[in-house]
């Protein structure tokens, strides 16, 4: 079956997404997705790649992302699910601009990851895995980030923050804010 032309007529509701305007892939994301699906032997095999595309566009991974990753991709919704809830990389409901990961992993916790955790949240007036109410921020604790010998550590969006005190975590607020 050709995926091509399916996903222009894609009109699924994005009330989830905050909005009712259709969940659509960009052009350039589609034809990212097409290359990658090209690079490999099985179609699943562009699944990651293609999940983080979506990400990057959206926010985080819907059902109605997932639907139309499936028609793009030509692979069933339940395989494109299931990666994507399997790996806790993608985002399963909306995060603020800045998604606050903290490695509450051994390493971690026994340095105080938990306290640096719930220090975010206090200076930023929130519980974890909420939104704040500007959207500029999501604290969420993660397993290993792989960085045990700078513990506490956080991930910022893409950048790691690392040995965190909480002079460095106030710094880092007022920067993003």
């Amino acid at each position: 079956m050709s995926s091509g032309n399916k996903t222009s007529n894609i009109h699924l509701s994005r009330a989830s997404l905050g909005d009712d305007k259709p969940v659509k892939l960009p052009a350039e994301s589609k034809a990212f997705i097409q290359k990658e699906l090209k690079r490999y032997e099985r179609r699943e095999s562009a699944l990651i790649p293609a999940l983080f595309e979506a990400q990057k566009v959206f926010g985080w991974i819907s059902e109605e992302v997932i639907d139309v990753l499936a028609m793009e991709m030509d692979i069933p919704h339940s395989r494109v699910a299931e990666v994507a809830d399997f790996y806790t990389m993608f985002n399963k409901k909306p995060v603020g601009k800045y998604h606050i990961q903290v490695c509450t992993n051994i390493s971690c916790a026994m340095v105080g990851a938990r306290e640096t955790a719930d220090y975010f949240c206090s200076k930023l007036g929130m519980k974890l895995e909420e939104v704040s109410r500007d959207g500029k921020f999501t604290v969420s604790q993660v397993e290993c980030l792989g960085s045990c010998g700078t513990a506490p550590m956080a991930q910022i969006n893409d950048d790691y923050h690392e040995n965190l005190t909480h002079e460095k975590i106030d710094k880092l607020i007022e920067k993003l804010k």
